[in-house]
Order: C-alpha cells, then structure tokens, then sequence
C-alpha cells in the first residue's frame, strides 16, 4: 500500500526526487528482515522484528542528496547518529515490543537467547522523514545499534574471507588478514577497500566494540577482527628512534594495498603572488561550497602551485567551482592556470601502523613502481604515518598493485614466463626442469614462476588473462587443443604487454 500510494505520487509529478529514492529503497531491507522474522517466528524461534525507522534518529547535513555514489567512501558522510534520542527509543522499544513479543523476558534461558532482526540502512531524520545511512548503510545500521545496545561483539557476513591485503580480484596472492586497528581498517575502507566503510568502525571506537569480518560461504574461517586504536603521532615520536624496516625480519610494516580508480587531478599553477594561505584557503573553501569530496592534497614548497584529487564524476564541477573563485586572478594572469587531467586516474596506496619511525618504506613502495614501470603524479603521505598514496594512471593501478604486493614479501615474486619453442627438445627440457624446481625456488628464493604462455613454429597457447598453466608438462596436447591459435607474434606481444604481472620474462627456445 505504501508503495503504490508512492508510485502514484511520482506518476502526477512525472520525476523521483532523491529523497523519495531514498525512501522507496529502503523497502528492500524492510522487506526482507520481516521475511526472515516470518521464517524464524514460523520455526519457534523466540524473536522480534524491529524497524530502525521507529528507534534510529539521525541529522543529516546533506539533505535530498540522494544515496551517493556506489563505492564512495564518504557516501554515508554527512548523516550523524543522535545517540542520545536513538538510546531512549531504544529502551522504550525494549521494554515495549520487547516483552510484547517475548525477547525481553527473565524466563528465557541463556542458552535459548533471543533474536531481534533490525532493518538495516534506514532511519528517521530528526525531522520525522523516513531517510537513509546512504550506501553501505546496512554495515553502520550494525555498528550503530552495537553501540546503542553495547554489544560484546559485531560480526559482518560478506562474501569473502576478511579483509584482504589487496583486491583478490586484482592481486590473485592477496590473502586474508588476521587482525587489524580501527584507524588501519579505517584508512584501507576510504582508499577503497570495498568490504568495509569508514563510517561503519566509528560507533565501535568509543566503547572499543571488537568488529569481526567473516564469509557467509566460509563460516569455519575465522576472517578478519578489527579491534584497538593506533598509538598517536605524539606517542610514536617519544622514542624517536628511527629503524630501518628490513631490519626487522619477518616483520611487515603494512598491512594491505588499496586503491580507489576513477579520480582526476584539479591542479592551481602559478598562485605565488597572491599568497599560499590564501590561496589554499579559498581553493579548499570552493571545492566545499561545491560539494566536492577532496581525497588527496599535495602543494609545491614554493606555494606556487596545489594539485588536490577528486573523484572523476565530480572532476567538471570541481574545475568550474575553481575558475568561478579565481576568475579575476585569472583574466590578471596572478594564477597563470587551473586544469583538469583528461584520463583515468587512480589512487593506490599501502596501509599500516608498523611505518611510523620505520624507515625504507616509502622508497620500497616507490621501487616497486618504478620497477614495474608505472608512472607516479602525485604523491601523498599522511602526517600520522599510517599510510602513503600515489596517484598513476588508471590502466596501471593494477601492475601497480602487484608490484607493491610483491615488494613487502606479502606474496611470493611471481614471474610470468613466455616460451617459445616449447615443443622442441630445449623447450621441454626447460619446462620439465621449472616444474621440478617449483617448490624449491618457493622455499630459497621466495619465486614462483608462471608459465603462461608457450609457442611452437606454427601454434601457441595462453592462459587466460594470464593465469597460469595448470600443468606444462604435455604442451604438444595444449597446442593441438581448440583453445590454442595460430602463432602471431603481434597479438603474443599485446598480451604481454597487457599482462599486469610487472615481472615478465620471455625464453626463446626456438633453433
């Protein structure tokens, strides 16, 4: 009824403002937690159905802006929790529908506790209008009612085992973290890990709530805790003592890599007669008017010129935000320009609490780059130490990646290997023999060869996106398959060059 009464509405005014967007999505987890009530209420189970809209209170200080972008990691920035109201509707929902329904009870048992099924993503605006958390919502609806009810523990069910030290989907040796700081967890969410969000730690911090990330598909495995806060620049700085990083062996100094794709560069050229403060002053202050999330800063030494990084879809406003705040100096030539990159950028950065003091670990991170030929445009470091971010071109962020994986020995040094001539004596004798010395190169040398691709004089087959061969050791039986093709040396060289891997080696065995 309720959503026919506002379809109905939208067909007389003939468009969808944001917040009755926000208001028709919400029905989707309404839905299916009373779905579940119903299912568990049908099985015995003592449990009750709780709507957030009726106990979580919010202030939003972007109203009608709609649910933000999917992925951004300030979507749910700008809606703040009214701890005290919410704590009090809480109760009164407790001891009202609560013992209605038989969860708040003396005579339950311990071993038969109660479930509350909580819609997450809603809420109420403290103007009375249903409203939402905005994207990722669900995962602050949790760590909200956590601290709301002090919980002990908050788990989130998702699809992969924790956090992992990068993006499995780009980083195939990525592997999950056992443990993590708010703050760590925190930096990793905004640089884009998508499993969690920045704003979903913050309720847990104050009561030091132990947040523990787990697969639904994999409940054995005990995932990912996020628990504690980082030590403070202040307290960091006591000892003073600087160490170099490998000099700790067996201890990493970064927890993950991450990376946000599709951000461009706004840069200010030529500003130093006006003044650095006020020059930063009024750039920052323009880009707030317009509403523009700024995710890195980086100015020059001389205050001549500042370069922040903004999200590619905001990129447009952004420049014109700052032409508008500068025009005068502008036609006076006292800015000689502001610009805009014209391609895909990215952001990847490394994460971790063990860098502060650590020396080596910005120059590990950017030899890795360099090593794997990407191209750095901006660089960044966060004044607590707990993070260093560059900005590369898009189609480099995940050779960039790897490469950083790679360097801080979170993954074995994987090498993509070429054969050509592998149907020949020499080829297969060097297939045979990388297969023999797999494991021993594994445990001496930390390398893991990949043989991706082999050739004969007429055919040659490849791994798909350049994964590795299974086996290598019949590559007649691969070469005369229906996935193999003819040999084009042209597209064997475009599939190398499109191999993210930034080690690549390629072994003429031919006569």
């Amino acid at each position: 009824k309720d959503i026919l009464s506002v379809v109905q509405s939208l067909r007389m005014i003939r468009s969808v403002p944001p917040s009755v967007m926000e208001v028709v999505t919400g029905f989707g987890e309404i839905w299916s937690a009373q779905t579940l009530y119903a299912y568990l209420k049908h099985k015995g189970v003592k449990t009750a159905w709780l709507d957030a809209r009726d106990v979580l209170i919010v202030r939003s200080e972007k109203a009608n802006a709609g649910l933000g972008d999917k992925g951004s990691s300030s979507s749910t920035g700008g809606v703040t929790p009214l701890y005290a109201t919410s704590a009090q509707k809480m109760e009164e929902w407790w001891n009202g529908v609560g013992k209605e329904e038989g969860v708040n009870s003396e005579d339950i048992p311990p071993t038969e506790a109660p479930i509350v099924i909580a819609t997450g993503f809603v809420a109420t605006s403290d103007s009375g209008v249903p409203t939402t958390l905005k994207r990722s919502g669900s995962d602050y609806s949790a760590t909200i009612f956590a601290k709301l009810t002090a919980s002990a523990r908050v788990t989130m069910w998702k699809n992969t085992d924790g956090v992992y030290t990068a993006d499995p989907r780009r980083v195939p040796e990525a592997f999950s973290i056992d443990s993590l700081k708010y703050d760590e967890a925190m930096e990793l969410a905004y640089f884009g890990a998508q499993v969690l969000h920045p704003s979903a730690m913050v309720p847990c911090i104050d009561s030091n709530i132990p947040v523990y990330v787990r697969n639904i598909f994999n409940p054995e495995f005990k995932g990912t805790v996020i628990q504690g806060r980082c030590t403070s620049l202040s307290e960091t700085n006591k000892d003073g003592k600087v160490v170099n990083w490998r000099s700790n062996q067996g201890e990493i100094p970064i927890k993950g890599i991450t990376s946000v794709d599709g951000v461009s560069l706004l840069t200010l050229e030529g500003a130093s007669v006006i003044g650095g403060a006020q020059v930063a002053e009024r750039f920052m202050g323009s880009m707030a008017s317009a509403g523009i999330d700024v995710l890195m800063v980086t100015q020059a030494s001389s205050e001549s010129s500042i370069t922040i990084v903004v999200p590619e879809n905001m990129g447009k406003a952004a420049l014109r935000a700052a032409k508008s705040t500068f025009e005068l100096e502008l036609s006076r030539s006292n800015v000689n320009a502001i610009s805009l990159t014209d391609k895909p950028l990215a952001i990847v950065a490394i994460v971790g609490e063990g860098m502060a003091l650590q020396s080596g670990v910005s120059a590990t991170f950017m030899s890795s780059l360099a090593k794997a030929n990407v191209n750095i445009r901006v660089i960044a470091q966060g004044s607590s130490e707990r993070q260093v971010a560059v900005v590369v071109d898009g189609d480099d962020a995940s050779r960039a990646l790897r490469a950083a994986h790679m360097a801080f020995t979170l993954s074995q040094t994987m090498v993509s290997v070429t054969v050509l001539g592998a149907t020949g004596k020499l080829g297969s004798a060097l297939i045979r023999q990388l297969n023999e010395q797999r494991e021993s190169l594994s445990k001496k040398m930390n390398l893991s060869i990949c043989v991706n691709a082999i050739t004969s004089s007429k055919k040659m087959f490849m791994g798909k996106d350049g994964k590795c061969l299974v086996t290598t050791d019949d590559v007649s039986s691969m070469l005369d398959s229906d996935e193999s093709t003819g040999l084009d040396m042209h597209a064997l060289s475009m599939a190398l060059k499109g191999d993210v891997n930034p080690h690549r080696v390629v072994i003429d065995c031919t006569n």
